[in-house]
């Protein structure tokens, strides 16, 4: 009789739907534009997740949140451009435009109903509840009779 060594820590849900292409940065960290996608963090709490984006230079308004068949999207689009007076002549100008759209798909354990965000120094955060049926329950101890 063989040994079969077994590990008792099984992946989370949340941890699976990241595997894959959408987190292949060996090749993907820019987007079509050849501008870099920002840096996302995500977080796992007994009570929520927490998606962390990082985009400085962006004002709250400048982003849009969209929840669609359990798929979470985050957009942002930002223009700036200099206005010039008239009859001011210019021999250059720069113009501004930054955009990026990241979906993430949402475990079963989520409740899409009460996400809410929050953008402040740069970081938008991003809490997804979990269902109360997917909290872990305290331990209970069982009388024997």
């Amino acid at each position: 009789m063989s040994l079969v060594r077994f590990s008792n820590q099984v992946p989370s849900v949340f941890d699976r739907l990241f595997e894959g292409d959408l987190f292949d940065w060996s090749n993907r960290n820019f987007s079509p534009t050849n501008t870099t996608l920002p840096s996302v963090n995500i977080k796992e709490t007994s009570d929520a997740y927490e998606v962390e984006v990082a985009a400085p230079g962006f004002d709250k308004s400048d982003f849009k949140l969209e929840l669609n068949h359990e798929m979470l999207t985050i957009l942002s689009e930002k223009k700036t451009e200099n206005e010039t007076k008239e009859g001011e002549q210019y021999t250059k100008r720069e113009f501004s435009y930054q955009s990026f759209s990241r979906s993430f798909t949402l475990p079963q354990t989520a409740d899409g109903e009460r996400i809410s965000a929050n953008y402040e120094n740069g970081i938008l955060r991003v809490s997804i509840p979990k269902k109360e049926e997917a909290k872990p329950k305290p331990m209970r101890v069982i009388e024997i009779n």
